[in-house]
């Protein structure tokens, strides 16, 4: 079977979660004996020209999420481009990017549909207008993709549950396929020589469903009242949060990080908390514990599905709640939290069963 993907992800961010499943989908096809073809755009210069299916004309890496490049790649170049490369299957990885005109020749449409949040729940943007323009464009793309598509894909039951309650005519096609968490590169063998010796790990701090201000507030008002609180260490961007808040003291901001830096972070964290008030899987979680690293999560999404039992929870909108984990995190790793224990449990999304799982639907999309 000849089988496209949208490589467009990968191309825009490669160290990105979406970016990380896309690979973790070419890599499971590739194992599966599959003839893949990466749909793509990119600058001059840049290897994806030569290793995928590119527009001639050049992009700025940063314009691939531009409405207009979005709508010349998937109107007028991925149709034809589709046809000529004789795909009979095609995959789109973000949340969107079905041709806009589906050539007679493509025999099946999969979207991997990440989760719905691009279409309830605000997201972050330079200004009102760009927002809405953004907005905009998404409720246009991905309601084509989702109206259009074979199959969907989601990652976790969560977000198949929201998908249906927007669309309710996807819930015949669609199917959970949970992400595959691929081992991180080994870890820098350097510690960090600016980081404490005890910190907490958060991962993944712009879209206001992260929840970080509400994190560093309860943080920060226990350690006012005396509590012993490690310091946290945050990966994202400190304007993602206000000044005051990006400034306190006991913070560490981290951005740019390769896959073996952050693979050192989480090694040497004493607990990664993940306060998200919306998750569609959470990878975070599953490195941290992959890692050995005990987590604290939030409840009332996805995270309820794949973290283990035995992990702190707390409602992400209680301060009660939320200053009840802290406490106990502070206290330290409890006996069912051993390193062993938790890196078995992340097991669950190893390359293996997740191989396994897509050569099923793989069947089933080719029906």
């Amino acid at each position: 079977m000849r089988i496209g993907i949208d490589y467009r992800p990968v191309t825009a961010a490669p160290y990105s979660g979406i970016a990380r499943q896309v690979v973790a989908l070419e890599q499971a096809l590739l194992a599966e004996g599959c003839d893949v073809v990466h749909f793509s755009m990119a600058p001059d210069g840049h290897p994806h020209r030569l290793a995928a299916c590119c527009p001639e004309a050049s992009i700025a890496t940063g314009g691939l999420h531009r409405p207009r490049m979005r709508l010349m790649f998937e109107l007028n170049f991925l149709p034809a481009a589709l046809r000529e490369q004789r795909i009979d299957l095609y995959i789109a990885t973000a949340n969107s990017g079905l041709p806009l005109r589906r050539p007679a020749t493509l025999r099946r449409q999969v979207l991997l549909l990440h989760d719905v949040f691009q279409l309830t729940l605000p997201g972050r943007h330079a200004s009102w207008l760009r927002g809405s323009v953004y907005g905009a464009m998404d409720r246009f793309l991905i309601g084509h993709a989702v109206r259009n598509a074979d199959v969907i894909w989601t990652p976790s039951q969560f977000s198949a549950d929201a998908l249906a309650g927007l669309f309710p005519g996807t819930r015949g096609r669609t199917s959970v396929l949970p992400n595959a968490v691929l081992p991180l590169a080994a870890c820098d063998p350097t510690p960090a020589p600016t980081l404490p010796v005890r910190y907490w790990l958060v991962v993944g701090t712009r879209e206001p469903r992260k929840n970080i201000p509400f994190l560093l507030q309860q943080w920060q008002a226990m350690r006012d009242s005396g509590n012993a609180l490690p310091d946290l260490v945050l990966v994202g961007d400190r304007g993602d949060v206000s000044a005051d808040q990006a400034g306190l003291a006991g913070l560490h901001w981290r951005s740019g990080l390769s896959d073996a830096q952050l693979s050192r972070l989480y090694h040497d964290a004493e607990r990664l908390l993940h306060p998200a008030t919306a998750e569609g899987f959470g990878l975070p979680v599953i490195e941290a514990l992959s890692c050995g690293t005990p987590v604290a999560v939030a409840t009332g999404s996805a995270l309820d599905e794949i973290t283990p039992a035995q992990a702190l929870r707390f409602n992400p909108l209680d301060a009660a709640s939320l200053r009840q984990a802290l406490a106990a995190a502070a206290s330290g790793r409890r006996e069912d939290e051993a390193p062993e224990i938790l890196i078995q449990a992340a097991q669950r999304y190893a390359v293996a069963p997740y191989q396994q799982r897509l050569a099923q639907l793989l069947r089933e999309a080719s029906r």
